[in-house]
């Protein structure tokens, strides 16, 4: 049957937008909580602590266990999560308990999903399982803002409403997930010995060319979230803890409109072994840096929107890029692996924006982050050097 990719793809825009329905919340969680700049980054980042766990698990699990299991189990505790969530009103306890935890769903979440809509994809063309996922994973992390925002901002009890969309969205999933068809054999075992790192991981184009890009997936796009929020956009008037969330809603439509670019560069440069996709994301990322720089100078709307919406687009071609980079790397059987190594390795760009509130105290927002564009470009030029070498995107066959 064709078409049943589109609810673990749904499943993936639930986490997403649960992901991200926090973003406008935090400016409001800052005054009703009293947050400094480098707890409320704390706050927001402690998300990435669960994805750890979360992706290894979404990965190896469901490459054994099955993909529906897994992806229902932990929508399930996405509702969860959410509940937890909706206690952090009353201390920021709640808010570090419910954001590692969904932390974990959404690492689950991302991981089993890429793989499970990459294998209802079969009929598609070559790389429509990680467009579809790419999409689905992006739309919810914009669309989450986008609503919880004016929520936050114009709505009757800001601290709850917004969560309540997401439980329904989440419970709507539930019963939706089981009507996709398991995508791997019944009862498969995980290996007694299996290794730590699926061997693909060891191919010289994923060492090379994912490992130093992956980062700035989403080490570019949360500096829309955090940075810009705080520090870049001056007065906002009216519009209030409903901006951010306009703000992160933009950058990742930017990440929608960016990746069939990223794609089209992929496909026309990986055959041999060339490296201009993941090089146009991390150019884009470098200029996204400089334009926060800007706007961190000089705060105001236009400038701040300009950087998120940069910001964006390098974050969308660089997460195509990647998921397309892991889908061709991935041996049989390791696929799930591969994926949730790619996206620990993505989360690990959280760390960004919070090096950032540490570091620019002493520095300023504008030379801190001149630095950062300084270190994207330095990436981009270690990928080019490797790309001149003609790395293959091939599977490493394991023969033990």
């Amino acid at each position: 049957m064709t078409g049943q990719w589109r609810w673990p793809a749904l499943a993936m825009f639930a986490a997403g937008y649960g992901a991200n329905q926090f973003v406008p919340l935090l400016a409001l969680y800052r005054r009703t909580l009293a947050l400094s700049d480098a707890e409320a980054t704390a706050v927001f980042g402690v998300y990435a602590l669960g994805l750890v766990p979360g992706l290894i698990l979404g990965g190896r699990v469901s490459d054994a266990r099955g993909r529906r299991p897994v992806m229902v189990a932990f929508t399930a505790l996405s509702l969860v999560a959410t509940a937890v969530l909706i206690t952090g009103q009353w201390g920021v306890a709640g808010l570090y308990a419910g954001r590692l935890l969904t932390g974990v769903v959404s690492g689950t979440v991302f991981t089993a999903g890429t793989a499970w809509v990459k294998e209802l994809s079969g009929e598609g063309a070559s790389g429509t399982g990680a467009r579809r996922a790419a999409l689905a994973l992006t739309a919810g992390f914009g669309v989450g803002p986008l609503v919880a925002g004016p929520l936050a901002q114009w709505a009757p009890a800001p601290q709850v409403l917004p969560y309540l969309v997401h439980l329904a969205l989440a419970g709507t999933v539930l019963v939706m997930l089981p009507r996709a068809r398991e995508t791997l054999p019944p009862g498969r075992l995980l290996q007694a010995r299996a290794p730590v790192l699926p061997p693909s991981v060891s191919s010289a184009r994923f060492l090379r060319v994912v490992v130093p890009m992956a980062p700035w997936v989403f080490g570019s796009v949360t500096l829309a979230f955090t940075t810009l929020p705080g520090h870049g956009t001056g007065t906002v008037g009216v519009l209030g803890v409903a901006f951010p969330g306009l703000l992160a809603a933009g950058a990742l439509a930017a990440g929608v409109i960016s990746q069939p670019l990223g794609r089209r560069l992929h496909e026309a440069g990986a055959a041999r072994g060339g490296t201009t996709a993941a090089m146009t994301g991390l150019g884009i990322v470098a200029a996204g840096c400089a334009a926060a720089a800007f706007a961190t100078a000089r705060p105001g709307v236009p400038a701040a929107t300009v950087a998120a919406l940069v910001l964006g687009a390098g974050y969308g071609i660089c997460l195509i890029v990647g998921l397309r980079e892991v889908e061709e790397i991935a041996a049989p059987g390791e696929l799930g692996a591969v994926i949730a190594l790619f996206y620990c390795l993505a989360y690990s760009g959280l760390a960004i924006p919070y090096l950032l509130a540490l570091v620019a105290p002493h520095t300023g927002y504008p030379e801190a982050l001149l630095f950062t564009a300084a270190a994207a470009t330095l990436t981009l030029v270690a990928i080019f050097l490797a790309g001149r070498r003609g790395l293959r995107a091939e599977p490493e066959v394991n023969n033990t």
